[in-house]
Order: structure tokens, then C-alpha cells, then sequence
């Protein structure tokens, strides 16, 4: 069966959003936007291709830090309005240097950081 970019429900802004899960510890790493051409650059290419909103442009993660991320598979939610990106993830996923963007932990009515940055 071919998949079509196109049959995928993008925002008011074409814009999707995609999940970046570790494929072998099944860890989520980070979440950031796709749009039609990044989808099918990321599969064409298997460079996890992300589009960014501040700077307009396509963001293939890793490009400048080394922090690559490989595609293993990419799934498609039951809406068809959300991805899941099961990859191989090279360095620390966060831009603050750690390996999930998902460090900080609310409880109790407040907030803990429960992962440090990576060392360089």
C-alpha cells in the first residue's frame, strides 16, 4: 500500500506533530513539527527531518550538534494527526544537552528535574 504525505491532517499552519521515541528502549526523546516535506524527506532520506516554527526552515536533527536521529520506523496515530518516530538516537535528544526533553517530573504541586545534561 503507498502513503501519501497528503493523507496525513496538518494544522491551520500545515504542521504535524511528531514523536521521537528511543526504538529500542521504547524511551520518548522529544516532540517537535513536521510538515508534508519534512515527512518525505525523513523518509526518503532516514535522517529525521523536523520543520522548525522559529526559523522557518527544516531542521534535520543533528545537522549542527552530531545529535542525529535515524529513522526505524514511523508510525501514524488512529486520527492521522499525530506520528510516532521510532528511531536511533545519536547523543543527547534535548537541546539542554539532555537525553529526553521530557526531564522535568510535576508532583506533589511542584516541579523536580530528574535528568541531568549529558557531559561533552
Amino acid at each position: 500500500m503507498y502513503f501519501d504525505t497528503a493523507s496525513l491532517t496538518y494544522d491551520a499552519r500545515g504542521l504535524i506533530p511528531a514523536i521521537a521515541q528511543d526504538a529500542h528502549s521504547g524511551e520518548v526523546l522529544m516532540m517537535a513539527w513536521m510538515n508534508a516535506d519534512a515527512v518525505a524527506q525523513t523518509l526518503q532520506t532516514g535522517r529525521v527531518t523536523y520543520w522548525s516554527r522559529s526559523r522557518q526552515a527544516f531542521w534535520i536533527k543533528g545537522e549542527t550538534s552530531g545529535h542525529t536521529q535515524r529513522l526505524i520506523e514511523l508510525r501514524v496515530d488512529c486520527d492521522r494527526d499525530c506520528l510516532l518516530l521510532k528511531i536511533e538516537q545519536v547523543g543527547p535528544a534535548c537541546h539542554t544537552n539532555r537525553r529526553s526533553c521530557f526531564y522535568t517530573v510535576v508532583e506533589e504541586g511542584g516541579e523536580k528535574v530528574v535528568m541531568a545534561p549529558e557531559a561533552d
